[in-house]
C-alpha cells in the first residue's frame, strides 16, 4: 500500500500526547557513563519498560480507545497480541470503563497473558503457528458487537506510540540516530513521523530478530514480504509480515534495518539488568543489542533508544538470562 497522503503527521502525534497526559506515564530517559564509552556517543535511553503495563503499548491502546464514541465503548473491544497490546487493551478499557475480549496465543508468556486477565480481560487462544488471530478477532468482534483495536494497523494506534519518540526528543534534543524495535510496525511508524518532522537529518534505525526480519526483507523489496512466523525469544517481534498501514510509513521514512540475534539479545538483557539496573523483555532490548554489537556502524553525537518494554516474569529472565543460555 502506498500513499500520497501521510496517514499520521506530527499534530496527530501531538494530538495523541494531549489525549495521555496524566493517564499514560512520561516515562524516564536514563544515561549511562559505561555506554557512553563503548558506544563512542551519547546515548540516551527512553524506558518504556516504566510504562503502564510494563510497555509502550498503552500509548496507542489508549489514545485508540478512547477516541470511540458511547456505543462502541458500551459495547466492548476486542484486541490481538502475544502480550504487551492485550495487557494496554485491557487496562484502557478498565480505565474507560469497558470491556476487553483478547486473542492471544497459546504460547504468549503466561505472565502476560496473567495481567491482561488481570486487569479484567477474558482470553481467547489461538495457534500463532496455524491460526489466523485476526480473523479471530474479527469473528469475535462481529459475533458480540466489539470494536477491534489493532495492534498497529490503526492510525491512532500508531499516533498514540510516536508519543514515545516525542517525549525523548522534547528531553535529549536534536537526535543524530534513532533505534527502536520493530514488529508489526507501529512504534517506529510513529517515532519517525514524530521525530523526522521535527529533525529532518535524525536517521531512525528500525531493530529486527534475525529470524524475523520481515521489515528488512519487505524494505528492500519495495513491498510487504511474508515470511514464516519467526521463532524467536523477541515474541513480541515474532510477526511474518509488517502491517500495510504500518509499512507505508516505514518505506517513506525508515533509514534502514539492523538484525540481531538471540544471543545477543541475552547479552543486552544482561547488559542492562547488570549495568544499568533495568529489567528488559527481549524485544525491549533489541535496540540496545543493535548498539552494544556495533551493527548499527560508527556514532557520534546524542543517539536515541526506545526501549519498548519490560514484561518478563522471573523465572523466563533467570532462564534467558543465567549461566549455560
Amino acid at each position: 500500500m502506498t500513499t500520497t497522503t501521510p496517514p499520521i503527521t506530527l499534530d496527530d502525534v501531538r494530538s495523541a500526547a494531549e489525549r495521555l497526559e496524566g493517564v499514560a506515564h512520561r516515562t524516564p530517559v536514563l544515561r549511562s557513563r559505561t555506554l557512553d564509552a563503548l558506544a563512542g556517543a551519547e546515548v540516551h535511553l527512553k524506558c518504556e519498560n516504566f510504562q503502564r503495563v510494563g510497555a509502550f503499548k498503552f500509548r496507542g491502546a489508549y489514545n485508540a480507545a478512547s477516541r470511540l464514541g458511547p456505543g462502541q465503548l458500551s459495547r466492548g473491544i476486542a484486541a490481538y497480541s502475544s502480550g504487551n497490546h492485550a495487557q494496554a487493551v485491557a487496562l484502557a478499557a478498565r480505565e474507560l470503563g469497558t470491556t476487553a475480549v483478547i486473542v492471544m496465543p497459546e504460547d504468549a508468556p503466561p505472565s502476560k497473558r496473567a495481567a491482561a486477565e488481570g486487569y479484567g480481560a477474558e482470553i481467547v487462544t489461538y495457534d500463532r503457528y496455524t491460526g489466523d488471530r485476526v480473523a479471530v478477532a474479527e469473528a469475535l468482534a462481529a459475533e458480540r458487537g466489539l470494536t477491534v483495536v489493532p495492534p498497529y494497523e490503526h492510525p491512532h494506534v500508531i499516533a498514540g506510540q510516536g508519543t514515545a519518540a516525542l517525549e525523548l526528543v522534547e528531553e535529549a534534543g536534536e537526535l543524530g540516530v534513532l533505534l527502536a524495535p520493530v514488529g508489526g510496525g507501529g512504534l517506529i511508524a510513529g517515532s519517525a513521523t514524530a521525530v523526522k518532522a521535527l529533525h529532518p537529518a535524525t536517521r531512525v534505525i528500525g531493530v529486527e530478530p534475525e529470524s524475523g526480519d520481515d521489515t528488512k526483507r519487505s524494505l528492500e523489496a519495495g513491498r510487504r514480504v511474508g515470511i514464516p512466523v519467526p521463532r524467536t525469544i523477541a515474541d513480541g517481534q515474532a510477526l511474518h509480515t509488517p502491517g500495510e498501514l504500518t509499512f507505508s510509513v516505514n518505506r517513506r521514512l525508515l533509514d534502514g534495518i539492523v538484525l540481531v540475534g538471540d544471543d545477543e539479545i541475552r547479552d543486552a538483557m544482561r547488559f542492562a539488568f547488570e549495568r544499568l539496573k533495568i529489567v528488559l523483555e527481549p524485544s525491549g532490548a533489541t535496540p540496545l543489542a543493535a548498539l552494544l554489537t556495533g551493527r548499527v556502524g560508527p556514532l557520534t553525537g546524542r543517539v536515541g533508544l526506545i526501549l519498548s518494554g519490560g514484561n518478563v516474569d522471573a523465572a523466563r529472565f533467570a532462564r534467558l538470562c543465567g549461566p549455560g543460555d
